[in-house]
């Protein structure tokens, strides 16, 4: 009988990709799994899914925090109608497991699935969980979380430390993704999957007070879709040798060329720098529930594996002079390097594709019991 997974989660590629990174798992392990995705029209998930092969069933859902008055009542009338409708599409496909991967489409999937019986598991990707997942450790059956910080949040019975789930290209040996040539210097600026306005106009001003060595230079620069036209232009007229794109597809070989990386401090982001042993330069963003990219950020910072620079107070002069100390003291890039990556955890999609099997194994025995006690109790007749 084939066995059915669904992974509800996404809007941002740093709850999509963790997902992704699992169902690759658990399929390489045994192809005749069916995985299904859960997300919204609006998330990144129906750009990136339907190109990895995986199936998207999209809800209506929405985010409550920092929503106020009609907002508010809007988002949880939103809630609602996902929870009616998750309920009907968990009754008539039936998966054995559902696995929350962050995301408010998370939550009425996985609520949903608690009221039918269906086995959960959901994965915390940040240090500091958010609110929905805070309420859904309470019920889902397993717990799986990046960082040892988070396990404090959720019951110890639950609760497993697996680290970050990425994808296997990333996960190899150091000197897999050290650049063939120093020369040029190749940094990649990431501004989470839609981009960060703030990083895009500061890395603009950080060009001109690197004019000097711009031949000792290779960008790779994620923009968004908003910024790109600019953003490219920009590159363009002040004869940078750059690779702008909106969107980039082919991460392994772009954190293969880059020396530093100027970015944000998402758990997914984080999590693929360590695993390939990158310095980077974090900028989180502001606005993050509980203020959770900060709280990654300190984590590298502690282990002097990367610098912090506060996004009211990233410009060109902050990221040039980052990037200038980098190129110029190449034993301490070095020792951060290894700082970064023994922080790397390269086997978390492994872990939780073993929690997965296990709840699904449970539940197999499960049903094989009532399905005795059932004959049991025909045979007494």
């Amino acid at each position: 009988m084939t066995r059915k997974v669904l992974i509800a989660g996404g809007g941002t590629g740093g709850h999509l990709f963790p997902g992704i990174a699992l169902a690759k798992a658990l399929r390489k392990s045994d192809m005749t799994i069916e995985i299904l995705f859960v997300g919204t029209k609006k998330g990144i998930e129906s750009k990136v899914l339907p190109k990895e092969g995986f199936r998207l069933k999209t809800i209506i859902s929405a985010g409550l925090l920092g929503k106020k008055g009609l907002d508010k009542w809007i988002s949880l009338l939103k809630l609602m109608v996902g929870g009616v409708q998750s309920i009907g599409f968990l009754i008539c496909n039936r998966p054995n497991l559902v696995v929350g991967v962050g995301g408010y489409v998370s939550a009425p999937l996985v609520f949903s699935a608690w009221l039918l019986r269906i086995p959960t598991l959901i994965h915390e990707q940040n240090s500091f969980p958010g609110m929905a997942n805070k309420l859904l450790g309470k019920i889902a059956d397993k717990v799986a979380v990046s960082y040892e910080e988070s396990k404090k949040f959720f019951s110890k019975e639950k609760v497993d430390v697996t680290g970050n789930m990425i994808d296997e290209k990333l996960c190899q040996s150091k000197e897999k993704f050290s650049p063939t040539s120093k020369k040029p210097f190749g940094i990649l600026v990431l501004g989470g999957s839609q981009g960060a306005h703030s990083i895009n106009m500061a890395m603009i001003e950080a060009l001109d007070l690197l004019s000097e060595r711009k031949d000792n230079l290779y960008i790779t620069h994620q923009t968004g879709d908003a910024d790109y036209e600019n953003v490219k232009k920009k590159y363009s007229e002040k004869g940078f040798s750059s690779n702008v794109m909106p969107f980039i597809t082919d991460m392994p070989e772009r954190y293969r060329l880059a020396s530093l990386i100027i970015c944000r401090s998402g758990a997914t982001t984080l999590a693929e720098v360590t695993a390939v042993g990158k310095v980077s330069t974090l900028i989180p963003f502001p606005y993050a529930a509980n203020n959770h990219q900060e709280h990654n950020a300190r984590v590298m910072k502690t282990a002097n594996a990367g610098e912090i620079i506060l996004d009211k107070e990233i410009c060109g002069d902050r990221l040039a002079k980052s990037i200038k100390k980098a190129m110029d003291e190449p034993e301490t890039l070095m020792m951060m390097e290894n700082n970064s990556y023994r922080l790397g955890i390269r086997d978390g999609s492994e872990k939780v594709r073993k929690i997965c099997l296990e709840l699904m194994s449970k539940e197999k025995k499960k049903d094989n019991n009532n399905e005795l006690k059932n004959k049991h109790v025909l045979s007494c007749f």
